[in-house]
């Protein structure tokens, strides 16, 4: 074989290696491409269904139940009410199906909640089988902590979930101050400008630092610029 035909051999193997690396590439992503679409369902339409039968239709697509609310309607009780992904979304293998059941025709007043501490509107709810939903607190003025100012539905109503949101008294928040920068001064200077803010010194350590001139603040907790109250420990090191 002459150097040319050597040449020319090497040349077509080279070519059927090419050829036969780019078939099992495209191989290798067209099956990928199937693997990938072979997890993907659609979306079954539970609307309607017990939520016993939501769930098995569901686990014979590869998907999960997630109840993520309960409501009141004219549905029966642990009926699908509302879904999401809606019918018809594409969805793959082992995801949650959320779903809003129902409990049943609206029956359950709403109570007088407004004026009772949290405590006891928590039990007064429970007594009807409602519960206490999101709770917002807010400084307000000749009221006792933790006493309802307003609720949500209102008393009266029929309850269109089991949850009713409260607003609560709460104590005055206390005076906030921005932490000064004391580092370098006197203790004894240190302590009239913080007790002039309405703060208090926590704990006062104090360690050798030849550095500093004996009695110099050399660290603070909290820092410059931290927000503070009457509250706040408030720590300094002190040179000895």
């Amino acid at each position: 074989m002459t150097f040319r035909e050597r040449i020319e051999w090497l040349m077509r193997m080279c070519l059927l290696v090419f050829v036969l690396a780019a078939a099992a590439f495209l191989s290798a992503v067209m099956a990928m491409r199937f693997a990938i679409q072979g997890r993907e369902v659609d979306m079954p339409n539970l609307a309607g269904k017990t939520s016993a039968d939501a769930q098995a239709l569901l686990s014979g697509r590869g998907l999960q139940l997630k109840v993520a609310d309960r409501i009141y309607s004219d549905l029966p009780a642990n009926t699908v009410v509302r879904q999401s992904p809606p019918a018809g979304e594409h969805m793959k293998v082992s995801q949650d199906a959320h779903v809003v059941l129902s409990l049943g025709p609206q029956n359950v007043m709403v109570p007088e909640l407004e004026g009772d501490s949290l405590r006891v509107a928590r039990i007064q709810l429970l007594q009807v089988g409602l519960q206490v939903g999101e709770v917002t607190a807010l400084p307000v003025p000749n009221l006792p902590p933790d006493s309802v100012v307003q609720q949500n539905p209102q008393s009266g109503a029929r309850a269109a979930s089991l949850r009713v949101n409260l607003l609560v008294a709460q104590n005055n928040a206390p005076v906030a101050y921005i932490m000064p920068w004391i580092v370098g001064m006197q203790l004894p200077d240190a302590d009239r400008l913080i007790i002039s803010g309405g703060l208090k010194i926590a704990k006062t350590t104090f360690t050798a630092s030849p550095e500093w001139p004996k009695g110099t603040v050399i660290e603070q907790t909290p820092g410059l610029g931290a927000k503070v109250t009457s509250e706040t420990p408030i720590e300094l090191t002190v040179a000895q």
